[in-house]
């Protein structure tokens, strides 16, 4: 019997070829939202890594839904057609179904890139208001307006559109943002939402926005396509959003027809208290897989290949999610493979790096 890590998945008509995720990491190399010649070569590399899954990266869903100036972006169709070589390019040489994460970044908006330490851009030098659940600021970055009725329904529309534009570029499986502090965590805890209306208050009305947004997502989204979602699990703060409410939400997306969750943690606010160890936020995965039973994937200091097939094996997740460590090693699935007893997936250009090819016996001439 092979490994988990290296066993199929299916998520409606997108089944995986192993249970390895690229999780989505922003590059900050956009132009007005479109992607540059940096992420043919980023998404290329990471397409043939061996990995089932690769996600691209946070896309924002309108300009104001920007982190920075230089998130990717597919809010227009500039923005699509843009992206779409990258995407054939790793259809054609890539072993990974193609994800990619809608977002829109709340209050956090308006900040310069991530090797500049993420500082607020004021208005007067090119930034703008961001948008959040409440007019709460983000300590030391611009204060968001708190979205009214028109802009809940524009913010829902922008990721219907977004939707769209991604299904028509080839995108097989999508994901929207809900951890982290953007928009949709806004909503969602009560540190950051002080609404008096149908969305705030009472933890129905505050997750009436990522239901209401997911549905609308869900109905736009191909039947046959997959669609998650990424929360932050818990606050990790006094008063905030707890394990206990992400379970009570993820019930109700999986009756909106969600294939999946991706089990992160933290964002909302600075004041966060948590210990970062190897797979901290596994038991989040497997506490919400075993209660809902719905189909969780685990992120957070994966390294290990042991380690990744333990959490399966072990009915903790159905899939495993590594972002930094792919950045530092982008082969990290073959190395899996070799040390689990498995194939993998390589591109014929590769073939010589095969450890099978190290005896030098192909360089022995045929009899």
């Amino acid at each position: 019997m092979g490994s988990m890590l290296f066993s199929p998945l299916k998520m409606r008509g997108v089944e995986l070829p192993n249970r390895i995720v690229v999780s989505p990491m922003g590059q900050y190399s956009a132009k007005n939202g479109s992607c540059s010649e940096w992420h043919i070569m980023h998404l290329g590399s990471l397409a043939v890594s061996g990995a089932g899954l690769l996600i691209i990266e946070a896309s924002a869903v309108c300009p104001q839904g920007r982190l920075s100036p230089s998130d990717l972006g597919i809010w227009s169709d500039e923005n699509a057609a843009a992206l779409e070589p990258a995407i054939n390019f790793c259809r054609k040489f890539g072993g990974a179904k193609i994800g990619q994460q809608l977002w829109h970044a709340g209050r956090k908006s308006s900040t310069t890139v991530a090797w500049e330490r993420q500082q607020a851009i004021p208005l007067d030098k090119g930034g703008w208001t961001p948008e959040g659940a409440s007019a709460i600021p983000y300590p030391d970055r611009n204060t968001p307006i708190a979205l009214d009725a028109a802009g809940i329904k524009r913010a829902i529309k922008d990721h219907v559109d977004a939707a769209k534009r991604a299904d028509a570029i080839g995108v097989e499986l999508l994901e929207i943002h809900g951890a982290h502090g953007y928009l949709v965590h806004n909503f969602l805890s009560p540190l950051t939402n002080q609404r008096t209306d149908a969305y705030g208050g009472s933890l129905e009305n505050r997750m009436r926005f990522a239901l209401e947004l997911f549905k609308a997502v869900r109905d736009a989204w191909p039947e046959r396509k997959a669609l998650g979602i990424r929360i932050s699990t818990t606050d990790w703060a006094d008063g905030g959003w707890e394990i206990e409410d992400s379970i009570q939400l993820v019930n109700k997306l999986k009756e909106l027809g969600c294939d999946y969750v991706t089990a992160s943690s933290g964002g909302s606010v600075p004041e966060q208290r948590l210990s970062v160890f190897p797979g901290y936020q596994v038991p989040h995965a497997e506490r919400i897989r075993k209660e809902t039973g719905m189909c969780t994937m685990a992120v957070g200091l994966i390294t290990q290949p042991k380690q990744a097939e333990e959490i399966l094996t072990s009915g903790k997740a159905d899939l495993v999610a590594l972002g930094r460590g792919m950045l530092y090693n982008p082969r990290w699935p073959w190395h899996a493979a070799v040390e689990l007893g498995e194939e993998f997936f390589y591109p014929k250009q590769y073939e010589r790096s095969h450890p099978s090819m190290r005896s030098g016996d192909f360089l022995k001439p045929a009899r």
